[in-house]
């Protein structure tokens, strides 16, 4: 039997569109995820980019609300931006008109770096080479480090935060999170109790892609565990192996729960498909550039990648899921039998709505078939 799969929206803006448009898009794509068996709904956090997910909350309640079913949540809210506090009250006020239904995705994000962390030497990793794992491609990493010294990256990103914070670490604040929602949180020996939050059903989902914090977090406080694959394909299998490695039973959990997500584009035929990828490449070489996610272009008019543009995103293009329906459930199964998911979440783009409707139609016929 195939595992739950999933949504991640990013809710992206198309060329010439506007974020009103994107934004009924997501939940129109949402009451059809529903139709079609999707079990999870999740958007994102981005901001400053041709993405219109940048309040999660906000939208994650206008989708529940147009949903009867389907769980919804965030994939994931950015803690460095604001508090434990914040994140608990606004998902504990979905989860009261929408029990059961909201998940609370948490993770790490660009923040301001005290001198101790700058000064933090990075652990050593052995240098990895481009392969495959029973049909996973996972290629070498991709060097991260000119992108964080955009200054456009980081002048922005200082407007995320109040003046001169520093967000508390990561770990702390998912035990925060935990402590919150469980009614044991102290505030220099004083109690302080969430209302709305304490004594609901919300328990946090840890999202990484990478062996670090967040897979030694989630695992230590055993809590489920989403591996970005679609973000940092060369990363997110040793992500999983740090996460089950790090685990701990919990109240949530006895055993570690896995959840991959996968960049996929299906069509009616394979031609189809490959053609309205085209755009994907310069969509994420925008990314990646230093400018931010730009508006996605349409197929039509996209010239091919030069060399130049093709060396900064050919991972990306080699990790996503391009064909027909039946090509990219059967990605999805291998990376689902490597990986041992759980479930799969899928994250989907595409210049005309109406396209990526039908991708996500025939994945889900698809992958239920199969």
């Amino acid at each position: 039997m195939s595992v739950p799969l999933s949504v991640l929206d990013l809710a992206p803006l198309s060329a010439g569109s506007d974020a009103p448009t994107a934004l009924r898009n997501t939940v129109d794509l949402a009451q059809h995820a529903e139709q079609w068996g999707y079990r999870r709904y999740w958007v994102a956090e981005h901001h400053y980019v041709a993405v219109a997910s940048a309040s999660p909350a906000v939208l994650i309640g206008q989708i529940a609300s147009a949903t009867k079913t389907i769980h919804v949540g965030a994939a994931a809210v950015q803690l460095g931006h604001t508090t434990a506090i914040a994140v608990v009250e606004s998902f504990a006020t979905l989860d009261a008109f929408h029990p059961g239904r909201i998940d609370l995705g948490v993770g790490r994000s660009g923040q301001r770096r005290t001198e101790a962390i700058r000064e933090t030497p990075r652990e050593p990793r052995p240098p990895r080479e481009w392969h495959e794992v029973d049909g996973v491609v996972v290629p070498a990493p991709f060097d991260l480090s000119a992108l964080m010294r955009n200054p456009r990256l980081k002048a922005t990103m200082t407007t995320l935060q109040q003046p001169d914070a520093v967000a508390p670490d990561f770990g702390d604040q998912v035990a925060d999170i935990l402590d919150l929602l469980n009614g044991t949180y102290r505030v220099d020996g004083f109690e302080a109790h969430a209302t709305p939050g304490e004594g609901t059903a919300l328990r946090p989902w840890v999202f990484g892609s990478s062996r670090g914090q967040s897979a030694r977090v989630a695992g230590a406080q055993g809590l489920p565990f989403v591996a970005a694959y679609h973000i940092a394909p060369a990363t997110a299998l040793e992500a999983i192996e740090a996460y089950r490695n790090a685990f701990q039973p919990s109240e949530a959990l006895a055993e570690p729960y896995v959840v991959v997500s996968a960049d996929v584009l299906a069509a009616d035929d394979h031609a189809t498909a490959q053609h309205l990828a085209a755009s994907f490449g310069h969509w994420v070489h925008s990314i990646r550039a230093g400018g931010g996610a730009a508006p996605y272009p349409d197929p039509d008019g996209v010239s091919p990648l030069s060399d130049e543009q093709r060396a900064l995103v050919k991972d990306r293009i080699a990790t996503q899921f391009v064909g027909d329906a039946d090509e990219v459930a059967q990605r999805l199964a291998d990376l689902q039998r490597v990986t041992d998911a759980d479930e799969l979440v899928i994250t989907s783009v595409a210049y005309r709505h109406e396209d990526r409707l039908r991708s996500h139609e025939l994945v889900a016929k698809a992958w239920t078939a199969s």
